[in-house]
């Protein structure tokens, strides 16, 4: 199965490049940007050695599709798919912050709250609370976006705005847009009978100043998902639940000794552990969307890629 972990496009009135952990963003003219999405794997902040075959094109397509079913309630970048693994929209300048909700005391938080803390970027949190278990109401705890992409800080509210990164009309919007994003994101969820956890929106400012949703949106990179088929019994039970999210990529880096720290190594990613963790994005996919996976063709993907997005500029002039 082949891969793409790379690219070096050279699309036609391309000014910029930025590559991201997983996604490489293409600058076209002064109002297109092309987003195409690699197969790298990220986790802990690193981006991991191996390719993932499919992983871009499915959360290219889930992006997209979800990007349609919320534009009602926030506006967002997306223009066109003309490829599985890419997304063209409109230019806009980021808000330097990733909008972090969380309706469950899981994965971060929960290692957190483990360790001792009750304050997560500003928000207190009670005493008593189970891992996996609801939250009494969601709670925002965003991170920081460091400009090489790798590096993402905790931060507050009330620093965001002391710093000066958003204003604080920008923010009571984005604010807004994440708590109606994951109240729709979550009865989404439930009519596929998952339980959406937590996740993180992006938003940016287009040249006329409108606030709108960029990057992805309730992908299994940006999202985590419980089954809720057995969720309340094994909560009793305070055992592990059932996830349709890349926490699965996590726990085995955990349990082989890597947390992305300095000093410690990346476990080997052998043929089978990579077909597996693509069977199990294709999972994703298929019971987040109610629809089979259809498999791209990878013979030569960079080339295909080239081709898509190159016919779709063409028909821009």
């Amino acid at each position: 199965m082949n891969s793409i972990i790379s690219t070096d496009f050279s699309f036609k009135n391309q000014k910029t490049v930025y590559k991201g952990k997983v996604r490489d963003v293409y600058t076209i003219g002064d109002d297109l940007l092309v987003m195409v999405a690699t197969d790298r794997l990220s986790a802990f902040d690193v981006i991991l050695p191996k390719g993932i075959p499919y992983k871009g094109q499915i959360l290219n397509q889930i992006a997209s599709e979800c990007m349609e079913q919320t534009k009602y309630i926030v506006p967002n970048w997306l223009l066109a798919t003309p490829d599985p693994n890419v997304s063209v929209g409109m230019l806009c300048t980021p808000f330097k912050v990733e909008m972090v909700i969380r309706g469950y005391l899981a994965g971060h938080a929960a290692r957190e709250y483990k360790a001792g803390k009750r304050t997560l970027c500003g928000v207190v949190l009670p005493e008593g609370l189970q891992e996996n278990a609801p939250l009494p109401s969601p709670i925002i705890t965003p991170s920081t976006k460091a400009d090489n992409g790798l590096h993402d800080e905790d931060i507050s509210r009330e620093e965001i705005l002391k710093k000066g990164i958003i204003t604080a009309d920008d923010y009571a919007i984005i604010e807004q847009y994440t708590h109606a994003l994951f109240k729709r994101g979550s009865e989404l969820a439930k009519e596929k009978g998952l339980i959406l956890v937590d996740t993180k929106y992006e938003f940016g400012k287009t040249k006329n100043g409108t606030i709108v949703l960029i990057d992805e949106v309730h992908t299994p990179d940006s999202s985590r998902y419980f089954y809720v088929e057995g969720y309340g019994e094994r909560l009793k039970k305070g055992e592990p639940q059932k996830q349709l999210s890349k926490e699965f990529v996590r726990q085995w880096l955990i349990e082989n000794g890597f947390q992305g720290k300095a000093g410690e190594k990346i476990p080997e990613m052998t043929h089978a552990h990579i077909a597996a963790i693509s069977e199990r994005y294709i999972e994703l996919y298929e019971h987040l969307l109610g629809k089979k996976f259809i498999k791209a063709d990878t013979h030569n993907i960079k080339e295909r890629i080239y081709t898509n997005v190159s016919e779709y500029l063409h028909s821009l002039l």
